[in-house]
């Protein structure tokens, strides 16, 4: 349990968690997860800047002992989410003197989370700094990154930015850098889409400001620190700013396989246009893997029989998945089969409305597809195929 440096001064004291195999009891971890904490002692002050897990307390204190650290008069808590707070309570235990240094808003969600008492909290505003003597603490309100109260630290002396949960990675790995080998790209860009993806208009803003600091690395909450920043400053830009590409994603669920008839003539038909298509079959997908996708497709195609009158429940639930997700795609189709009747498609359409998407076709089958079926399909092909020559 020992700290490791970052640089002179400042180490992480975090917690790996490669058993952990959901996230907020519904984002599936198949490579698990860190919870990182950072310990920066300046001349007069030491500051941990966030806590880990509180099962993983453990693990925290004994880095902390590790350093030899027997006091610690701040900890920052960037974003009040139990897995970075969790064990605030223990650690004001520990270290009676410490004060909580965060956002306002921030310290009203600890207090409700976790039941502290108000006089533990230094709140900081936009701007603020705090001198640790030979090296200062910068604070950046971050709000809706992800939460409403987030905020990053900077340490202007080591040009180090500690963003919590932006530019992390649910990444489970005793590679402390990303630079010295870790496939963390991937991850990162899992962790984008289930996570931060709704607030990419947010990040966009947050990307122009950071622009202006000269960063040597990100040490973020989750993953392994980025030791080349731009790799992860560039990839946001890019999931958060750039045109979704020529890319149409398919979930789809079939029961008795006429659904699974007009996804695959519709995959034929775009992949013979020159257009990647990723076809999802719902009964076995990882969410992770769909938010992914979504990341840069241009097109959204739920296929989907009807169930007692309604879309089949997989479909709906990758409709209110793409709805939270709030993906830049600019067109949706809709593809379904029925025996008797329903409003399948008008259900899943009221579920995508919210994401404002151009609905470039809707077609259910009664039964088994017949030939005038897969023409309307071929109809909807050529609708995504003109749009996407536009991108």
């Amino acid at each position: 349990m020992n700290a490791r440096k970052i640089v002179d001064g400042v180490h992480w004291v975090g917690a790996l968690d490669p058993d952990r195999q959901f996230f907020d009891a519904l984002i599936p971890l198949p490579e698990g997860t860190s919870y990182n904490a950072y310990v920066v002692q300046g001349a007069d002050k030491t500051a941990l800047i966030d806590t880990v897990e509180p099962a993983f307390l453990d693990v925290l204190i004994g880095r902390l002992a590790s350093l030899g650290i027997t006091n610690v008069d701040y900890i920052i808590s960037n974003h009040a989410e139990q897995d970075h707070s969790g064990s605030l309570p223990d650690m004001l235990q520990r270290f009676p003197a410490a004060k909580i240094v965060c956002t306002p808003r921030c310290k009203n969600f600890e207090i409700d989370l976790l039941h502290l008492p108000e006089d533990a909290f230094v709140t900081v505003e936009d701007g603020d700094t705090l001198d640790l003597g030979g090296r200062t603490l910068e604070f950046i309100h971050a709000p809706f990154v992800h939460w409403p109260e987030t905020m990053l630290t900077w340490l202007r002396e080591d040009r180090i930015l500690f963003p919590c949960d932006l530019f992390g990675s649910h990444y489970a790995s005793s590679v402390m850098l990303a630079g010295d080998g870790a496939p963390v790209l991937g991850p990162a860009k899992r962790y984008y889409a289930e996570i931060m993806m709704p607030f990419a208009k947010m990040i966009v803003k947050h990307l122009k400001r950071l622009a202006d600091y000269d960063i040597a690395m990100i040490a973020p909450s989750h993953g392994p620190v980025w030791d080349q920043p731009a790799v992860i400053i560039d990839a946001y830009r890019d999931w958060t700013a750039a045109e979704p590409g020529n890319k149409v994603l398919v979930p789809f669920v079939s029961m008795h396989g006429s659904t699974r008839e007009l996804v695959d003539h519709l995959v034929e038909n775009l992949a013979a246009r020159g257009i990647e298509v990723v076809p999802f079959n719902l009964l076995y997908t990882d969410l992770g893997h769909l938010a992914v996708e979504l990341v840069d497709a241009a097109t959204i195609v739920i296929a989907a029989p009807t169930v007692l009158g309604d879309a089949h429940p997989l479909a709906a639930y990758a409709a209110l998945v793409a709805k939270a997700l709030k993906p830049k795609a600019k067109y949706a189709a809709i593809l379904g089969s029925q025996s008797w009747g329903g409003k399948m498609a008008d259900q899943l359409a009221g579920l995508l409305a919210p994401l404002k998407l151009e609905v470039l076709g809707t077609h259910v089958v009664n039964g088994k597809p017949r030939s005038d079926d897969f023409a309307k399909v071929e109809e909807i092909a050529q609708a995504i195929a003109a749009k996407h020559a536009e991108l």
